[in-house]
């Protein structure tokens, strides 16, 4: 009873005085609304690029340039160039006797141009890189041919199209036996690949394919590989060819003690566990900075209802006379704070909910794999916060209130 008397009271507070009530709960709105969107992106993001990782294929193994610690980042990453990979490394590591289980491996290097045919530019990437490449990477020929080994013993000045390329240059016309010029060198067109779109955060379609050799000699002067992909012939063996490619390349560099390594050998799956921590941690934090606003929500609301306190005063000291109790008093004023932060709450979690789905839509929009996760227990978790910072700083005025004497409050002006 004396709960229903007190929620029908709190009801008439808040029809009186909207704007206020409006006002108490603002903080908490956007505190709690922060705090679904900054989870639903952050698993959004930790989805997308797991998904992109997973997109790459888990019999692949990673070969980078430099060492890094067993489970941090390869330096290669960190935008600094290390030489300590060569093409002739790549191409010791296909060997059966020493590596059985590795079927394929590519050297890579990339660099940015501007293509040209004709008075047709566009601003892409090139990518240097062996025939060995489609068997690593599953990648199709759509038209004419892939380069040979030979092209790439003589240095040959030949080059596939990705598909988003030959689009922009070539249009509907035939490109196959068409030349392009780009950092001063013209290349005679063999083939297009296959669209692909977008996988491991690397747009395929954006790139031209050069032999890996004459990207270096002619378009790049280096004479050191940015990575290498290697392929195996079954997942299973995905550890024993990690240890296996290690092996091959101390021998090859001179390295007896493995924390000497200048290079990294990552599979997929390892890297999937070093991003999934490393995303983990960035969402809490992320979390925490956006429950701040939940802090600050929270004094809002003990400041308010403090002024309401005051504003109250003789209501209380009528209340009192009539026999109502402290309790009933302190019942009543953390009701209210209670039901401002409970509804501020349940508004802030429809508010991050469409902003997460918005988010969502928008970058699916533009391709990519993102996965909408708005979990049960973040909202359920969040309505709970809410009721907590409603206790807690509802606290303070509740008290102060039930502790005014009747005599006094009803004496007050």
């Amino acid at each position: 009873m004396i709960l229903r008397i007190s929620a029908k009271i709190v009801m008439n507070v808040v029809r009186q005085s909207k704007m206020r009530a409006f006002l108490t709960m603002l903080g908490i709105i956007i505190g709690i609304a922060a705090v679904i969107l900054v989870v639903s992106v952050g698993a959004g993001a930790q989805s997308l690029i797991l998904n992109q990782i997973k997109s790459m294929g888990t019999d692949l193994i990673s070969i980078m340039p430099g060492g890094s610690e067993e489970e941090g980042p390869p330096a290669a990453v960190m935008g600094i160039t290390i030489t300590t990979l060569t093409y002739d490394d790549a191409k010791a590591l296909v060997d059966s006797a020493r590596a059985p289980h590795v079927a394929a491996v590519a050297p890579i290097v990339q660099g940015v141009a501007t293509f040209t045919w004709g008075s047709n530019k566009y601003d892409g990437n090139f990518m240097g890189t062996s025939h060995a490449f489609l068997d690593v990477e599953d990648y199709e020929v759509a038209q004419g041919n892939w380069f040979m080994d030979s092209d790439e013993k003589s240095l040959a000045q030949v080059a596939i199209l990705g598909s988003e390329v030959k689009k922009q240059l070539f249009g509907d016309s035939n490109a196959i036996g068409e030349k392009i010029k780009f950092q001063k060198k013209s290349f005679r067109i063999i083939g297009v690949m296959e669209e692909r779109g977008v996988s491991g955060f690397t747009n395929y379609d954006t790139y031209v394919y050069v032999p890996v050799t004459t990207a270096q000699k002619l378009l790049l002067g280096i004479n050191h590989i940015s990575m290498a992909r290697a392929k195996v012939d079954n997942e299973a063996y995905i550890d024993q060819s990690i240890e296996d490619i290690s092996y091959i390349l101390r021998d090859r560099h001179g390295i007896v003690d493995p924390k000497q390594d200048d290079f990294t050998v990552r599979s997929a799956k390892q890297g999937l566990e070093v991003i999934g921590g490393v995303t983990d941690s960035l969402r809490f934090f992320l979390a925490a900075i956006a429950g701040i606003a939940l802090l600050v929500g929270g004094i809002g609301i003990m400041n308010t209802m403090l002024v309401a306190v005051k504003e109250r005063i003789h209501e209380i000291g009528i209340r009192k006379a009539m026999g109502a109790k402290n309790r009933d008093i302190l019942m009543q004023f953390l009701l209210e704070s209670i039901f401002f932060t409970l509804l501020g709450g349940v508004v802030g979690i429809i508010i991050g909910a469409v902003f997460s789905t918005l988010v969502a839509v928008v970058v699916r929009y533009l391709g990519y794999d993102w996965d909408l996760l708005i979990s049960l227990n973040s909202v359920l978790i969040a309505c709970g916060v809410s009721v907590v910072i409603g206790l807690i700083f509802g606290v303070y005025p509740a008290q102060k209130a039930s502790k005014l004497e009747p005599m006094t409050a009803l004496r007050y002006e």
